[in-house]
């Protein structure tokens, strides 16, 4: 299944209307669809180049206004849509979301920042925020770097090398935002040691 609709998304990635699909799909990966929009975003770049910044800026909105509606679901409905999310939606399960709410309870706007930017299900980090009750701005702020960072960093690349950058960044990408988002943290705490 999973196949299907990834082979599907890039279909989709070829229509004269694929900016609003990838904007729709964006929106729809932070809330409940497990395709990354990132397969979309990929081969658009490399049939547009000149597009790159574009297409990233509106992948990048399409999903920080999904990941505040998946805040709303989980801060004002989680109660009535746990179970579902549970037994339906892939990347959900009691046991991590008892985690990540002690992740959270220690580190909330670096555990929005990670899932925004690497491969951990962004979804289940929109829904556990709000219901967690994490701030909203502190939640808006790490979303929005990260999963700017993230498509901006993918378009970039894809345009700068094209299609030996997109076979670096299917076959390795946990490992390149891993070390990104290691590498940003290093920062931010030598900057505290200075």
């Amino acid at each position: 299944m999973m196949r299907r609709m990834y082979d599907k998304v890039l279909e989709l990635a070829g229509r004269p209307n694929a900016l609003p699909i990838l904007t729709a799909l964006s929106f729809a990966e932070s809330v409940i669809f497990p395709v990354p929009p990132d397969t979309m975003l990929m081969p658009m770049v490399l049939a547009k180049p000149q597009r790159a910044v574009r297409y990233a800026s509106w992948c990048s909105l399409g999903s920080l206004l999904g990941g505040m509606t998946g805040y709303a679901l989980g801060m004002f409905a989680w109660s009535l849509i746990s179970q579902f999310f549970f037994d339906h939606v892939p990347g959900f399960s009691e046991e991590g979301f008892a985690h990540i709410q002690t992740l959270f309870e220690q580190h909330n706007f670096w555990i929005v920042f990670t899932a925004g930017f690497t491969p951990i299900p962004y979804k289940l980090i929109t829904i556990s925020a709000g219901a967690f009750g994490i701030g909203f701005p502190t939640f808006v702020l790490a979303s929005a770097v990260s999963r700017s960072a993230r498509f901006f960093l993918v378009a970039l690349l894809l345009k700068r090398w094209g299609p030996p950058a997109q076979a670096f960044v299917e076959r390795n990408f946990g490992l390149v935002s891993l070390t990104f988002v290691a590498l940003l943290v290093g920062g931010f705490v030598l900057m505290g040691q200075l």
